[in-house]
């Protein structure tokens, strides 16, 4: 049965302009993947972005959630990829962060 990996990252954005910067930022987040996974697909259904990968030959899914607040991201991994789950974590959540930052307001 796969396990899953839960991460909320908060933000002060609004939905709508999280949203958004997470549609622009796809491809940064496939590229940050790529060493990891030999495919990655994802389909935006209202504010939910659902995606599965491939890694090591097994199929990992999952789903974004974009809140007034925050996102919170799921990925269900098959337990023979549960080591590689929290590597993969990592640099989604730290991908996600970097996307939903606020800019710095100019001095």
């Amino acid at each position: 049965m796969p396990k899953p990996l839960v991460m909320t990252i908060s933000h002060e954005l609004g939905k709508e302009e999280a949203k958004r910067r997470l549609q622009n930022g796809v491809g940064q987040m496939r590229a940050q993947l790529a060493p990891l996974t030999s495919s990655l697909d994802h389909q935006w259904m209202d504010d939910r972005l659902s995606f599965h990968m491939v890694a090591l030959g097994q199929r990992i899914a999952g789903h974004i959630d974009v809140l007034e607040e925050a996102v919170r991201v799921e990925l269900q991994l098959p337990g023979v990829l549960g080591w590689l789950g929290e590597k993969i974590g990592r640099r989604i959540q730290r991908q996600a962060s970097l996307m939903l930052d606020k800019p710095k307001a100019p001095s």
